[in-house]
């Protein structure tokens, strides 16, 4: 059973940073690609879909970040401990969401996936409030 665990959501004041976490089981880590995605509240009512904030390959050579977080936030994994990273820095409150990490496997070493109804596999979530 596929199992992936997020931590390290909590309230952050503006320009603060945090470390999401994901640890997963169940799978063959260093076979998946792994995204992070996050909805803000009430979006969901609205249908819609989550924004997928930043992405990485299953080798970890190749990432993705959405345009709005670009220079602050930094995904990364550590196929050892089958777990992916969000580092994320200079928040906004505008970033106040539930973030989730998903995985689906990776077809090369390379590639990565930004849509969220290409995943196979979703956390829990985690939520990070920033305030102003």
């Amino acid at each position: 059973q596929v199992q992936l665990v997020e931590s390290g959501g909590e309230l952050a004041q503006a320009g603060g940073s945090l470390r999401l976490s994901c640890a997963a089981s169940g799978l063959t880590f260093s076979r998946y690609a792994m995204g992070w995605f996050r909805q803000a509240p009430g979006k969901e009512r609205l249908g819609k879909e989550r924004e997928c904030v930043a992405a990485i390959s299953k080798s970890g050579s190749d990432t993705y970040y959405t345009n709005s977080v670009k220079g602050r936030f930094t995904i990364s994994r550590d196929n050892a401990k089958n777990t992916v990273y969000l580092q994320m820095n200079s928040l906004k409150p505008e970033e106040t969401a539930v973030y989730y990490c998903a995985a689906r496997t990776g077809i090369t070493t390379r590639d990565y996936y930004y849509t969220s109804g290409s995943y196979s596999y979703w956390g829990q979530g985690t939520q990070v409030t920033v305030s102003s």
